[in-house]
């Protein structure tokens, strides 16, 4: 692989470093940069403005917002995104539904929902998680029953981020009940949220805070228009999300990031006769971090590349895993140069810990969630083991 980039190459990073920069309010991006709470409305205002340049969803067919660029051009756009500390495009929309219905949706499907998918005019949620169906997907219970025009869907999903915002869900059902094998019963359905007989209930966190949600459906009547594809093949679609989505939730840049944070606080915490920064141990830590960075942005590039045919891809489910563990190891690492300044919680300027510190440890809490959504760590070892190294 040749690692440098080309003129053009270059060129294109800079418009990106230079639209990120400049038309991204300032403000929002050092919310996201800090780890500080950001809201509908700035991720609305984001995707709007992204979307007006042509930016929000790139990798979709130019038809519905695409854009005609090279397998590196979309990763020079996403890190330079991520290293602006800009409001990703909601991945429900711009990674997870709107890719099955611009592959797998009908011509009705692509012009009802695609335009106000990518504008964030609908704010989908996911709906895949049940009670006992997390990280074993196939085992999910929610029904679906053909009426007429209509499905009649019945069950629960549960750890459904955002659905508070959300308008509608992209949701796994099982059709056959009575397949031979349990994955071959599902199908993808399309339900509006403010259809009767659905309620969203939030789960309160540890912290305080609403992040997901439980869904509950009862006899909710779904038009059959809004089944993606064929009944029973969702299984197929599933995996082919799963895909963009562990893909997607590498977060290289999100974690450049955070390292570079914790370097600069480092750089500001006396030790000794220096600072933490020039502590051997530390450094070598920071310096094996970016290392290992450095080999997963180049994997990243490497199953991208080939991945351009659009079938899933086994080896995303390397990135998965390892960007989960490069994410909270940065997590951990702004933990331990706040020290002590980190046990404070919500205390806001009546404490002497800086807000940044006060932020740290609720953030390497949080990020423990990364290795379990999007398949579980211990899925994604299963998977590298029986696609890859075919044990």
């Amino acid at each position: 692989m040749n690692l440098a980039l080309t003129e053009e190459e270059r060129a294109f990073r800079d418009e990106m470093r230079a639209f990120f920069r400049s038309e991204i309010p300032a403000e929002t991006r050092e919310r996201v940069a800090s780890g500080a709470p950001i809201g509908r409305d700035d991720f609305v205002a984001s995707q709007r403005i992204l979307h007006a340049a042509g930016l929000a969803v790139p990798h979709w067919p130019v038809q519905w917002g695409g854009r005609d660029w090279s397998v590196v051009q979309r990763h020079i756009w996403l890190d330079e995104m991520q290293l602006a500390s800009v409001p990703e495009p909601l991945a429900f929309n711009a990674n997870m539904v709107g890719p099955v219905i611009a592959t797998f949706g009908s011509e009705e499907q692509k012009a009802r929902f695609l335009p106000p998918t990518a504008n964030l005019d609908i704010w989908w949620c996911q709906g895949f998680s049940e009670p006992e169906a997390g990280s074993d997907l196939a085992s999910l219970q929610t029904r679906a029953v053909r009426d007429g025009e209509f499905y009649v869907v019945n069950g629960q999903k549960t750890w459904t981020t955002m659905a508070q915002y959300a308008d509608w869900i992209f949701c796994l059902v099982r059709t056959d009940p009575s397949a031979p094998k349990k994955q071959a019963g599902i199908s993808f359905l399309l339900i509006d949220l403010a259809s009767p007989g659905v309620t969203v209930r939030p789960i309160r966190l540890i912290d305080g805070s609403y992040e997901v949600n439980e869904v509950f459906f009862d006899d909710v009547r779904v038009p059959a228009e809004n089944l993606v594809g064929e009944e029973n093949a969702g299984w197929s679609y599933a995996k082919f999300l799963l895909g963009n989505e562990r893909t997607g939730v590498t977060g290289v840049g999100r974690t450049k990031v955070k390292l570079a944070r914790a370097k600069q606080h480092a750089a500001r915490t006396a030790l000794g006769s220096g600072t933490l920064l020039d502590d051997p141990l530390f450094a070598a830590r920071v310096a094996e971090l970016e290392n290992d960075l450095l080999a997963l942005e180049l994997t990243q590039l490497r199953v991208v590349a080939g991945s351009a045919h659009g079938k899933p891809d086994p080896a995303s489910s390397l990135l998965k895993l390892r960007g989960s563990e490069l994410q909270q190891a940065a997590t951990e690492l702004l933990v331990d140069v706040a020290g002590p300044d980190s046990l404070p919680f919500d205390a806001g300027t009546d404490v002497a810990s800086p807000q940044w510190a006060q932020r740290a440890a609720p953030i390497y809490l949080n990020y423990r969630k990364v290795s379990i959504y999007s398949g579980s760590s211990e899925v994604q070892r299963s998977i590298i083991a029986s696609s890859i190294l075919g044990l």
